[in-house]
């Protein structure tokens, strides 16, 4: 079943000026200190995302059990409070539910990532670019591993290290390419 296609009403002139200002083409770097239990190290993180329009994000994980994904989705932004906080949302191919808060303010990231099975027991596998059609399909073959409700929900908090404009090291999208 496609996307719908029709706009949500936050998709309004008013929130489009809010967005120029607040979000389009701004590239965040940042970091999670996700405390290991297990062994009792805090590990370091590293996200970088780019939003690049008001349907599409690019970004690249640098730490932790995804390091080394690079990535692109269609997107959905909700402004919360217009120069303070905003949402994003998007799908993954792995079948990974992705939720994210920018608190402009306080230069915090919290998420919420519902990892699908596959996503979560084979993180390995899901690694690489989705440039490259090989990595791209074995995501997709992530997906189809357990159920619904097998998802690993994953609630974190990250610290904001660098803000600008622009792509930064990422690579560029037209916003023509196939996504979820």
């Amino acid at each position: 079943m496609p996307f719908p296609t029709a706009l949500p009403e936050h998709m309004s002139p008013e929130w489009q000026k809010h967005f120029e200002r607040d979000m389009k083409d701004l590239h965040l770097i940042y970091d999670y200190n996700v405390y290991q239990e297990a062994t009792g190290v805090t590990e370091k993180w590293r996200y970088e995302m780019w939003f690049v329009s008001e349907n599409r994000v690019v970004y690249a994980i640098h730490g932790g059990p995804m390091a080394g994904r690079k990535n692109f989705q269609y997107a959905t932004f909700q402004c919360i409070r217009p120069g303070e906080l905003w949402q994003c949302n998007w799908l993954e191919e792995t079948g990974t539910i992705c939720s994210l808060v920018y608190d402009i303010k306080e230069k915090r990231i919290t998420t919420l990532l519902g990892f699908s099975k596959g996503h979560w027991e084979y993180p390995e596998e899901a690694h690489g670019d989705k440039r490259n059609p090989e990595d791209l399909q074995r995501w997709r073959k992530l997906a189809e591993i357990g159920k619904q409700t097998d998802r690993i929900l994953l609630s974190e908090q990250a610290n904001i290290v660098e803000v600008f404009r622009g792509k930064g090291d990422l690579v560029p999208i037209t916003g023509e390419e196939e996504t979820l």
